[in-house]
């Protein structure tokens, strides 16, 4: 294996933001047509339009939520945010890089954002879903250390919805 490519860190700055947020919409507008495109009406009559107003915008807020964005250069190249679960637990959702800007380590550079920002608001765990049509994905989750909840061998599209989770440890 290969290890991911070392990400330049001049030009990027991460920012916390609200869901509402106009350097939020690039992204979300490039999820709708990609779920679209890999999903069409699978899990709804009305795809992901569904999806990506499934929950209210406040759930991604402060204090038992986060959005975050990576922007170069002042553009929106990649998210994610999560919402609270459990009392323990934070629900990873929208993670997402721009077509443009994907193989470059960003998305690591989401997940870590995230976990650090959850470990923050003190959750202990987090847990997410990806489809069965988001191989990247289910890598990407695997290899920074998240379990699977699923049997591994078995068709990702009988499974449907993909879970994972990860116990988050304080470094010192």
């Amino acid at each position: 294996m290969t290890a991911p490519p070392t990400l330049p860190t001049s030009g990027l700055s991460v920012l916390s933001l609200a869901m509402d947020d106009p350097r939020v919409r690039p992204l979300l507008d490039e999820l709708a047509v990609e779920y679209d495109t890999r999903y069409g009406d699978l899990f709804s009559s009305k795809g992901a339009s569904e999806e990506l107003s499934r929950y209210p915008p406040e759930e991604f807020a402060a204090p038992h939520g986060a959005l975050i964005i990576i922007q170069e250069d002042g553009e929106s190249v990649a998210g994610g945010a999560f919402r609270r679960y459990d009392a323990d637990t934070a629900e990873l959702k929208r993670i997402w890089t721009h077509s443009a800007h994907r193989r470059r380590g960003l998305a690591r550079r989401v997940l870590a954002e995230l976990e650090a920002e959850a470990l923050r608001r003190g959750y202990t765990k987090l847990y997410l879903t990806t489809g069965p049509r988001q191989p990247e994905a289910r890598n990407l989750y695997l290899a920074t250390g998240y379990t699977a909840l699923f049997d591994l061998a078995a068709d990702p599209e009988e499974i449907k919805h993909l879970a994972f989770s990860k116990d988050l440890v304080a470094h010192r």
